[in-house]
Order: structure tokens, then C-alpha cells, then sequence
């Protein structure tokens, strides 16, 4: 959970410039994105396997050289 105080003098528009950035650090744009719209278990681990592959050959070409 994001909590923001305001401090001394600060102006709105750094408060939510401020408020931003913690949102977007905790990762609940990403979230709220994600839980959208229902994804069902076969496609999340469809998600999940495409990644994993991605990353695999991407640490590949990265040992070769």
C-alpha cells in the first residue's frame, strides 16, 4: 500500500508527481493491468513459458558472445 504525506510547502503537483512514482515502485499499475481481465491458468503458464524461453536464449546469445 502507497502511503504519501505531504511536506512542508510541497505543491500538489509534486505531491502527485511524488505519488507517481511510489505507484508506479510498488508495481500496481503493473498489477491492475495483469487482473484487467481474466486470464486462465492454461494461458498464464503458456505466459509464463514463452518468458522463460525468452530469457533462456537471451542468456544463450548472451554466453556465446
Amino acid at each position: 500500500m502507497v502511503k504519501l504525506r505531504l511536506r512542508d510547502n510541497e505543491s500538489v503537483q509534486d505531491a502527485v508527481r511524488r505519488f507517481r512514482k511510489l505507484v508506479e515502485h510498488a508495481g500496481i499499475k503493473k498489477e491492475l493491468r495483469k487482473r484487467e481481465y481474466f486470464e486462465k491458468p492454461s494461458e498464464a503458464r503458456r505466459r509464463d513459458r514463452r518468458r522463460a524461453k525468452r530469457r533462456a536464449s537471451t542468456m544463450n546469445e548472451l554466453a556465446r558472445g
